[in-house]
């Protein structure tokens, strides 16, 4: 009896000597932050306050079967940032609003199968550690460009092919729209590493908020309903990464459409705050909104909430975006760490 005592404390010292480690590895988890950077900009980001970069961009090849990457010494640029911080993961995005020629692409298996062991190839000669697909959107010409009705399926397809290619070991992501549409997310689980959802330009026509929670200036999706619709579509917490603006949008009259928040035309405007969306606005002498966007206030109550849901992270476009300070990127960094 004595000996069988014996042999089950030491079996119960056992599993808990195995298990400490786990649980203090998954207590200090760091948050995914992944910041998009421009081919277009000259700043490099923080590697302290990023954990991933998303190198903007690549695009389908006028072939239809490869890949093409704007200012790719822009890219060995940013490269060169994981000498110092190792830990950090670059990866190249292909598409964006108006890149075309992924339908065409996906649609035939011989220019699908050279587009994916051509990002194998660009993985390799760049010293990438994965790659970001960006295509707006499967079946949807709303960015201009050519759409099928295969094209979700054939989605489906791309990424096994890319994945197949680049192996376990490199990074396979994707950007999406806020409100979950166009991706079979169950048919491509397998094959991915996590999802960046795009919770921005949500608020137009006409000019409303892009809000964290609902209000009668929200937009079209809050960022709550954003990280629902993308549940209820199939994509798992642990794969999900909420997108936040770097910029706002403006009503095109007295304001531009777009405006970076190192921009923000604050002194001739009087700012308010929406406190059933958690967000900042601008509004004219007459009180009409002008100018939607964020700024240290509501990315500190969005990287709250992202927290609370225990999802991956965050992401945003972009870090040039930001103003000299690095406010927004620090803001969000603090709001998550």
């Amino acid at each position: 009896m004595k000996r069988k005592h014996m042999v089950t404390i030491l079996g119960s010292f056992l599993f808990i000597l195995l298990a400490l480690p786990l649980a203090i590895l998954a207590q200090g988890k760091k948050p995914h932050i992944v910041s998009y950077v421009t081919s277009w900009t000259e700043p490099v980001p923080d590697p302290n306050l990023i954990s991933h970069i998303n190198y903007a961009f690549g695009h389908v090849n006028d072939t239809f079967n490869g890949v093409k990457i704007d200012n790719p010494d822009r890219l060995r640029e940013i490269v060169k940032l994981r000498k110092n911080h190792p830990d950090l993961k670059i990866l190249l995005s292909i598409g964006g609003w108006t890149s075309g020629r992924f339908s065409e692409m996906a649609a035939d298996e011989t220019n699908r199968l050279g587009f994916a062991k051509d990002c194998q190839k660009i993985v390799k000669e760049f010293d990438l550690d994965g790659i970001d697909i960006d295509w707006e959107y499967p079946t949807s010409n709303e960015a201009g460009i050519s759409a099928s009705p295969e094209d979700t399926d054939k989605f489906t397809l791309l990424m096994r092919d890319i994945r197949k290619e680049i192996g376990p070991k490199k990074l396979l992501t994707l950007a999406t729209i806020a409100d979950g549409k166009y991706i079979d997310f169950r048919a491509i689980d397998k094959d991915i590493d996590f999802v960046n959802v795009m919770m921005y330009d949500v608020s137009k026509p006409p000019l409303q908020h892009n809000s964290l929670y609902r209000s009668d200036l929200a937009g079209r999706i809050t960022l709550v309903e954003a990280l629902q619709a993308h549940l209820d579509a199939g994509v798992p917490k642990n794969k999900l990464v909420m997108g936040i603006p770097f910029y706002g949008r403006g009503d095109k009259k007295k304001v531009n459409d777009f405006v970076n928040f190192r921009e923000m035309p604050m002194s001739q405007f009087e700012e308010r705050w929406d406190v059933k969306s958690k967000v900042p606005y601008l509004v004219d002498d007459s009180g009409v909104l002008v100018l939607t966007f964020e700024n240290e206030k509501s990315i500190k109550e969005k990287a709250a909430y992202i927290k609370s849901q225990g999802i991956l992270g965050a992401m945003y476009w972009e870090f040039y975006g930001d103003n000299d300070d690095l406010l927004l990127s620090k803001t969000l960094y603090d709001g998550l760490k």
